[in-house]
This record gives C-alpha cells, sequence and structure tokens, in this order.
C-alpha cells in the first residue's frame, strides 16, 4: 500500500546528504572536542566549522550560537535562562504557543496575549498589556498547528519603542523579544536583523535533520541563566559533551533548508492550492483555520463538522495517509487544542479539526489521493 506522509510539522525524514555528513563523527571521528590530542582538536574545528555555518545562514556570530538538543530544550533555556534573573517581573507570551514555551513561562508571572481569529497576534492587545516589569515576550514565527506566520518585525520594533519611553521614565528594566522560530526555517528567512528578536529557537528534527539538535540564539550582550551545570561547554550555558553528530547534521541541515526554501515554498504553495481547490469540490462543508495570506505554504488546517477527527486519522491510516490532529508533542493529551480554542473554536469543532503538512517528497497525486479518500470517508 502506498504511504503518504502528510505529517512533516512533527517529523522529517534525514536527508541523505545530512546523514552522510555525521556518519564519521558515529564512527572513526568519534572522539572528545575537549579533549587534548590532535584527532579531538579536529572534532572541535568541526564543531566550530558546523557553528560558523549555522550562525552564517543567520546572519550571526559564532559566539552567539548555543547548539541544544532539540527545540524544547532551547525554549527552556529563553525562558528560564532570563526569567531566573528576573522571576519577580512579567513574561508575556502568545496564547498559541508550543507547550515547551507554555510551561515554563507559566512558571513565572506570566499573561498570554489573545490572537484574532486568524491565529495573527492581537496588536492592540499587545500593546496593552506591555507594561513596566515585563521582561520578556516570547512569540512564535509560525504556529506548528495552523500554520500561521507572526509579525515578528512589527512586535519587535513596537518593543524597541517601548523600550525608549522605558529609559525616558528612568526604567532601566530590559525587554527581550525571543521567537521560536522551529516551523519556519524550512520555508521563511531567519536573517536577524531583519527579524529584530533577541533570541531564536530552531531544531533539527523540523528541517531534515537529526532529532535531539537545534540551537539556541542569544544576542551578544544578553545574559543567561544555564539549565545544566557542569563542564562549561556551549559557553557555559549548555554543559555536557557535545553531541558532535548532531551538530554537524543540524548546520549542514539548516544550511539546505535556507537555500532551497524559495524554490520550496512556491512549489508548496501551488500544492497548498490544489488542496484547497479540491477540498472545495470534495468536502464543501470543510473550514479552513489560520490565516489564508500569512501562513506556511505547506500547511493546510481544516474543521469538518459534525466528524470526529480520530476515527477520521485511523481510517486515514487505513488507507495509507498519515496526518495529524495536532501538535505530535500533546497527541495523547484528551483535550481539546489550545491553538484551536485560542482561535475561538468550540470543543465539539476542535475535535473535528485536522493537520495536513506537506514536505519534499509530497507530489500532486499524493493530495488528490488525500483529498479523494477524505470525501469517501466523510460520505
Amino acid at each position: 500500500m502506498k504511504i503518504v506522509y502528510l505529517d512533516y510539522a512533527a517529523a522529517t525524514p534525514l536527508d541523505s546528504k545530512v546523514l552522510a555528513a555525521m556518519r564519521p563523527y558515529f564512527t572513526n571521528k568519534f572522539f572528545n572536542p575537549s579533549a587534548i590530542y590532535l584527532p579531538a582538536k579536529a572534532v572541535h574545528q568541526a564543531v566550530e566549522a558546523a557553528r560558523s555555518k549555522a550562525a552564517a545562514m543567520l546572519g550571526a556570530r559564532s559566539a552567539e550560537i548555543i547548539f541544544t538538543a532539540g527545540g524544547t530544550e532551547a525554549n527552556n533555556l529563553a525562558i528560564h535562562g532570563v526569567m531566573r534573573h528576573y522571576s519577580d517581573k512579567k513574561v508575556l507570551i502568545s496564547s498559541i504557543e508550543h507547550e515547551s514555551v507554555l510551561a515554563p513561562a507559566h512558571r513565572y508571572n506570566c499573561q498570554e496575549l489573545p490572537v484574532l481569529a486568524d491565529g495573527l497576534i492581537d496588536l492592540s492587545a499587545f500593546e496593552r498589556l506591555i507594561d513596566d516589569d515585563t521582561v520578556l515576550v516570547s512569540i512564535m514565527l509560525a504556529n506548528n498547528e495552523i500554520g500561521t506566520i507572526q509579525p515578528v518585525r512589527r512586535i519587535a520594533d513596537t518593543i524597541r519603542q517601548v523600550l525608549v519611553q522605558r529609559r525616558k521614565s528612568g526604567n532601566l528594566l530590559p525587554l527581550y523579544l525571543h521567537s521560536d522560530a522551529t516551523q519556519a526555517a524550512n520555508y521563511l528567512d531567519l536573517h536577524l536583523s531583519r527579524l529584530g528578536v533577541d533570541l531564536m529557537t530552531l531544531n533539527g528534527g523540523k528541517i531534515y535533520g537529526p532529532k535531539q539538535s537545534g540551537l539556541l540564539w542569544i544576542r551578544s550582550g544578553l545574559t543567561l541563566e544555564p539549565l545544566l551545570d557542569g563542564g562549561g561547554q556551549e559557553f557555559n550555558l549548555r554543559s555536557g559533551t557535545e553531541n558532535v553528530p548532531g551538530v554537524i547534521g543540524f548546520s549542514l541541515a539548516l544550511e539546505m533548508a535556507q537555500t532551497m526554501r524559495s524554490v520550496e515554498a512556491e512549489r508548496l504553495k501551488k500544492l497548498q492550492q490544489l488542496f484547497y481547490d479540491r477540498l472545495a469540490k470534495k468536502v464543501p462543508s470543510c473550514i479552513t483555520n489560520g490565516s489564508l495570506t500569512r501562513r506556511l505554504p505547506n500547511n493546510v488546517h481544516i474543521t469538518v463538522p459534525g466528524q470526529d477527527n480520530e476515527r477520521l486519522l485511523i481510517s486515514l491510516d487505513e488507507a495509507g495517509i498519515l496526518a495529524a490532529a495536532g501538535s505530535a508533542c500533546s497527541a495523547s493529551d484528551q483535550k481539546p487544542s489550545h491553538v484551536l480554542r485560542a482561535l475561538g473554536l468550540s470543543d465539539n469543532d476542535a475535535r473535528s479539526s485536522l493537520r495536513f503538512t506537506m514536505g519534499r517528497a509530497t507530489t500532486e497525486r499524493d493530495i488528490q489521493y488525500t483529498v479523494d479518500t477524505l470525501a469517501r470517508l466523510i460520505a
């Protein structure tokens, strides 16, 4: 039976070129980068070359790149790293953040920013909720469930204006902007000077790199409290022997994703439109969730009123189509998606929703087969 994989937001396959680059560091180049003999120093140089490559893709300095074991660790380092210095202050996050931002943020004085019906941040509420005690704002660049792309540059500009007013009033408290760009790296420009953020999270498992790899970019001059103490690796922010194969694979995957992002985004936009057009003909009752204009090109998220998404997912699986109801990280949670509830969907509609996310191997025939199968199951 043909398998149609449409859950690329949950996991991407490891690119063969990435695997080839990683393989030597599992075998003959296995040395600890902190050791003093020459083969180990060569491994250390490879790690630093990977750091420089990742920095170049972001328009950053090498010393600003902290390699982590994926996006969850990077998000936790960003939130805890700042807020442990300012534990009596306030953190603002969007109501549709990933759980790895929601959970650590709510350990502090946290306030959630509302979103509009299309999943975009309510900018007027954002400006209203920033107060003199706010020290950190965390807004994801693109949502993992509905694909909505947030106006991060505009948010950054607002924060700069707030900082100017603070200085005039004598308030010297910093105000940092963190963005989880985990889902954006395959399709959006990540150049940091154009985004205007202070911290940014990336995850290798979403960009055809190895799972349990990623980074946190930290603007020079920003001091964080480490999550792990030990040997002082990663500029004293992430102790522990480096995951050398992961670092090598992640940096190459990031370079490939950013190099091919424009071409791949255009290809997927056409498949996304095909998906919408075919749904309109075959399943006219379905409703698209999230913004239609500010949206990742690989994301299709729909509600099919009156249908049970768990039953549909099982039936799709039996037909060889692998999709999702929402974030894979909360798939075992029986509660309706917090993202869909933030959009104003009822619990019943949230439980009638499906997420299809396309990737490099997705074809027109895959889309046609998926929509035709979905229409047959609903009928």
